[in-house]
């Protein structure tokens, strides 16, 4: 008899007691779109490291872009070397580590500077993760990631250490799936957005945010306070995006059909 994870049941619960939302359209006056990587572009895998690049997806991203003048972009809580790494530097525009890093269509870099308080985040990320097998830590250097997919019954108790290393540090709590992250203040994937919009190839287009977890609920803020809209990527739940696809193979499909269509 299979065991129980009481982070996914409750996923699961939540999931059955929301309705689906519908799929997004495909006639659209010049979209801009902004993609999250893990989740949505890339399916979840039990580490960071075991998401590779995928010959179907960078040939649907570069296509995409192409069609749509280049108003493409990965916004993730990966860095941007990650994000270049599994998307096989599809891409010319990309944001990295939840806005902190931003690469321009032109090629320039934005990099906020870390926090002094990140490293002792990292340090307490480490001693937790010491004795607890399954744990992983990430240090992006601007943030600490502590994933617990390997270790779900330490859910509760990393979330919590989290949280007290946000209060006596003034990083910022960012949950994520099955991740949760301490971050140099200042911004998020809707800010990240919001930049990317007040730029060329972007600006004066509709945008677009694919995401599938909290993370993501700012981008879907940001687009749809720009004139454009969310789409929530897996299981319906509690969201501010207004339609909704059911997996990583659903983005796929409908990039594909949107790129036909544009």
């Amino acid at each position: 008899m299979g065991t129980s994870n009481p982070t996914i049941d409750a996923a699961n619960a939540a999931a059955d007691a929301t309705p689906r939302l519908p799929a997004p359209p495909l006639q659209l006056k010049r979209p801009a779109l902004f993609l999250d990587l893990d989740g949505v572009l890339a399916p979840l895998a039990e580490t960071p490291d075991a998401v590779v690049p995928d010959s179907r997806r960078t040939a649907v991203l570069k296509a995409v872009a192409e069609r749509l003048d280049g108003r493409v972009a990965i916004i993730s809580g990966r860095t941007i070397a990650e994000v270049d790494r599994i998307a096989e530097a599809a891409l010319a525009s990309a944001s990295g580590v939840h806005g902190l890093e931003r690469r321009r269509a032109d090629g320039s870099v934005d990099h906020a500077k870390p926090a002094k308080t990140v490293r002792q985040a990292v340090e307490a990320f480490h001693d937790f993760a010491r004795d607890r097998p399954g744990m992983i830590v990430e240090d992006k250097t601007v943030s600490a990631g502590l994933h617990f997919r390997g270790a779900p019954a330490e859910a509760e108790a990393a979330k919590a250490l989290a949280r007290r290393l946000a209060d006596d540090t003034g990083l910022v709590l960012q949950p994520g799936n099955l991740v949760v992250e301490v971050k140099t203040p200042g911004t998020d994937k809707g800010t990240a957005l919001t930049a990317f919009m007040a730029e060329a190839p972007f600006a004066g287009g509709v945008p677009v945010m694919l995401g599938d977890d909290l993370t993501d609920e700012d981008g879907f803020v940001a687009a749809e306070a720009a004139g454009g809209f969310g789409v929530l990527v897996g299981p319906p739940r509690e969201t501010a995006a207004r339609y909704g696809l059911p997996d990583v193979d659903g983005v796929l499909d409908w990039l594909e059909r949107l790129k036909e269509s544009a």
